[in-house]
């Protein structure tokens, strides 16, 4: 099952047209969210950070952002 997640409503990522083609990418970076997804199966959290230059707290963020977006609202209150 797919699920698509509408990033407008996570604060710490942007969509600019024109800016690395329309992606959602962490807010005031080149860094596409995808980048950090694909990274995760492969690569340790801390080597993330440096390679792609965001924080914690905005991984952070994207991942809680994500995690939240698969609950439905009634697991989503008891939770977040």
């Amino acid at each position: 099952m797919a699920i698509n997640l509408d990033w407008s409503q996570c604060p710490v990522v942007e969509s600019i047209p024109g800016k690395v083609s329309g992606a959602w990418v962490f807010r005031d970076t080149r860094v596409p969210v995808s980048a950090i997804f694909e990274n995760l199966k492969t690569s340790p959290i801390e080597e993330i950070l440096e390679n792609f230059h965001v924080t914690r707290d905005q991984v952070q963020s994207v991942l809680n952002f994500a995690a939240r977006s698969t609950q439905t609202p009634r697991e989503y209150w008891r939770v977040g």
